[in-house]
């Protein structure tokens, strides 16, 4: 999103002034967010806190959808809908307020993808999805990939039933 607030900036003085209040209290979102990481900012007055910053987010977002460009007013529009999604990590623990983390697990598959041009049937790319998705899911459990693999296949070849990729 603060891409998005910084790219306000570029479309005229109405819109300059917007993007850059939504800069600010994205800015001190991100502030606060890491005193609660560090532990200078207990959750609950994090939550608090919080609250009040959502108001003028809210506020600067309303302003915006009247925009006189149309695509500022637009883009405004489209993050009030999502709006409640994106105040997600204040009230469950162990939510990210970026998607960072999601982001660093699906760069193997589109590094893969790139370098090996995708592939050329339905049944290709449902079988990339589902490897990547095991070999991930494994990885971050700190399983052995491999091992998963062998015991997966010996139960396809003797018909009975797979390891779970649940942990245990």
């Amino acid at each position: 999103m603060l891409r998005q607030f910084i790219g306000f900036q570029d479309h005229g003085p109405e819109e300059a002034a917007i993007g850059k209040s939504l800069e600010s209290l994205t800015d001190t979102m991100f502030h606060l967010w890491h005193r609660v990481r560090d532990g200078t900012l207990s959750r609950a007055q994090f939550q608090k806190l919080m609250k009040l910053l959502r108001v003028h987010v809210v506020a600067r977002l309303q302003e915006g959808t009247s925009c006189s460009s149309g695509l500022v007013a637009g883009r405004c529009r489209e993050i009030l809908t999502l709006e409640p999604a994106l105040w997600t990590f204040v009230a469950l623990e162990g939510v990210e307020p970026t998607n960072n983390f999601a982001e660093r697990i699906l760069r193997q598959g589109v590094l893969w993808r790139k370098g090996s041009f995708g592939t050329d049937s339905p049944r290709g790319s449902r079988f990339v999805d589902r490897i990547l998705t095991v070999v991930t899911t494994l990885r971050l459990q700190k399983r052995n990939v491999l091992d998963y693999m062998t015991t997966a296949c010996e139960a396809a070849l003797h018909g009975t039933t797979p390891p779970s990729l649940l942990p245990a």
